[in-house]
């Protein structure tokens, strides 16, 4: 079982491992890499919960780039370099010379002479590995149409403390597979040794070399990865059941093909039979409730969505304070 890893370095050692590293896709990260930052999350929770300060960035601050807009990922970042003592600047496509031309490798110069760090939301993938590979600081990767390893910490955040542990759980993704969630969720679910279970429509199927990497990496750590069309028998005995929107930003003139496409891959109640009883339902949200799923089971008792959502904040305070303490 990962949880009962015995890390070969203390503490010390595990935390200079993340000093000025960037933070673009998980499968830059070790299994005990992982379980680290979630152990820092608990904990940087648990000091939050009791009302006791924990500055660890004072005089710290965050350049925050948003080509794509968002409620979750601007409010929590913002708010947990608040908390950790530092600061946050938000900067919109709008706001500086990016938007007007100026190249990323230009941009990523010049912050690094003024922030301590930067988070980055956007389209491309490439964009944020450009900014990372021009910028002297350390980059996070916030959400690009490929990757939200963001989210899935918070994710594996909430399943750990629901479930208890991590290992040798089930996960089962239903929707878009060829989507930011289910990228990011085979490569966690891999390194914690988590089985996971994709089912999406042909033509929707994960990216080729991410779910080549995941088989890889599940065969070295004790997970398994499927990818079917079938949403009845990727679910069966699911512990862990996720989906995201049917239509990601971006995509919005493709809505009513998707709409025909996904029709039958929606998380409701006749679907959840096939799961195990105790099942957890997580989306990153916005949800569109009665598309990808159903209100019953998002507003229901097996939904955990707002725990997740809170999670978003202290997963993203332990990567914040080990890239930039």
């Amino acid at each position: 079982m990962l949880e009962a890893i015995k890390l070969n370095v203390n503490n010390k050692s595990m935390m200079s491992s993340f000093k000025g590293k960037d933070f673009l896709q998980l499968s830059d990260f070790s299994p005990e890499e992982i379980l680290f930052l979630l152990e820092e999350a608990k904990e940087l929770k648990a000091l939050q919960k009791q009302g006791k300060p924990h500055p660890y960035l004072s005089g710290k601050v965050l350049g925050m780039i948003f080509e794509k807009s968002s409620t979750r990922t601007r409010v929590s970042f913002e708010v947990g370099m608040l908390q950790l003592g530092g600061h946050a600047i938000f900067l919109s496509s709008r706001d500086i010379q990016l938007g007007r031309g100026e190249s990323i490798s230009d941009t990523a110069k010049v912050l690094s002479r003024y922030v301590d760090g930067l988070m980055i939301r956007t389209f491309a993938h490439e964009s944020v590995e450009e900014l990372a590979e021009h910028a002297s600081i350390p980059v996070i990767n916030g959400l690009t149409d490929l990757q939200h390893p963001t989210q899935v910490m918070a994710d594996l955040l909430t399943i750990l403390e629901h479930k208890g542990k991590l290992a040798g759980l089930k996960l089962c993704y239903i929707g878009d597979g060829n989507n930011n969630m289910a990228h990011s969720l085979m490569e966690g679910a891999v390194k914690v040794g988590m089985d996971i279970t994709i089912a999406s429509p042909p033509g929707y199927l994960p990216n080729g070399t991410i779910t080549e990497k995941s088989i890889k990496a599940g065969k070295q750590f004790g997970s398994t990865v499927m990818i079917t069309n079938d949403p009845v028998e990727a679910i069966k005995d699911a512990d862990v059941i996720v989906t995201d929107v049917w239509t990601s930003m971006g995509q919005e003139e493709e809505t009513e093909k998707r709409l025909k496409a996904f029709s039958s891959y929606q998380v409701n109640a006749e679907l959840c039979k096939y799961a195990k009883e105790d099942f957890i339902f997580l989306h990153c949200l916005p949800a569109h409730r009665g598309e990808e799923v159903t209100a019953e089971i998002i507003d229901g008792p097996h939904s955990v969505v707002f725990d997740e959502a809170e999670n978003r904040l202290h997963a993203q305070k332990a990567i914040l304070k080990l890239l930039l303490a």
